[in-house]
Order: C-alpha cells, then structure tokens, then sequence
C-alpha cells in the first residue's frame, strides 16, 4: 500500500514539473529504507513514463519551447552520462550527503523566493495605500 501511495504523490508532483523524483528518492529511502543507489536509480525508471506523459500534456497545451527542450536535453544527456559514472563510484553515504546539501540548497532558494515575493507584493500595496 505504501509503494501505491509513494508513486502517486510522486507523480502528481512530477507531473507538475516540481521534481516528484526528489520526493521519491526521500520517500523510498526514508519509507521503505531501500538504500539511497537503488532509490536513485529506482528514481529513473520512475521518470520514464511520468515525463512522456508530462510532455505530451504539456505539447498539446503549448508550454513547450521545442528548441530549448533540445538543447537542454542534449546538454542533459552528457550530463547523465557523467552523472551516472560518479555516482556507482561514490559510497552510500557520501551520495546521501551530497543528496541532502541538494535538498536544502533547493529548500533554501524556495524559501528566498517566497520571501521575496512576499516583499514585493508588500511594496506594491504600500504604494497602491499611498495614491
């Protein structure tokens, strides 16, 4: 039941272009305590089918920009590769490492944008109060 509802909240995250593959690494390590290669690589096969059908919603609707989805799928691809090679070479734990510094980097940069956001609609209600 648990992988039922795993996959689920992955995938609508996933389909929202919000990263369900981090939710899902942190869940199958955290959850299911599957070690944190298998969940990574786990984390591939996962995003096959979600991405093809997160593109296909998004090409019908036009959210697409076709030549930078190129390019930045080649430069994505090169990086797999080179992505790929490190990771069967670097321990458990220091993946696990490297996975947290990425989460709260993300998580920091979110946070930072919110409050940014929240200071510029602050401003411009001040300014619109002061007309």
């Amino acid at each position: 039941m648990k992988e039922i509802i795993i996959g689920l909240v992955s995938g609508i995250v996933s389909g929202t272009g919000m990263g369900g593959g981090t939710i899902l690494i942190f869940l199958l390590t955290f959850i299911c305590g599957i070690e944190q290669h298998i969940a990574q690589a786990t984390n591939l096969i996962f995003f096959i089918p979600t991405s093809i059908i997160a593109i296909i919603v998004n090409i019908k609707n036009k959210n697409i920009d076709l030549k930078l989805a190129i390019m930045i799928s080649i430069m994505g691809v090169l990086g797999a590769i080179l992505g790929a090679n490190l990771s069967v070479h670097t321990d458990v734990q220091t993946l696990r490492k490297f996975f947290g510094i990425f989460l709260a980097i993300i998580a920091i940069h979110e946070i930072y944008t919110i409050i940014k956001e929240y200071k510029k609609k602050k401003i411009r209600k001040n300014k619109e109060n002061n007309k």
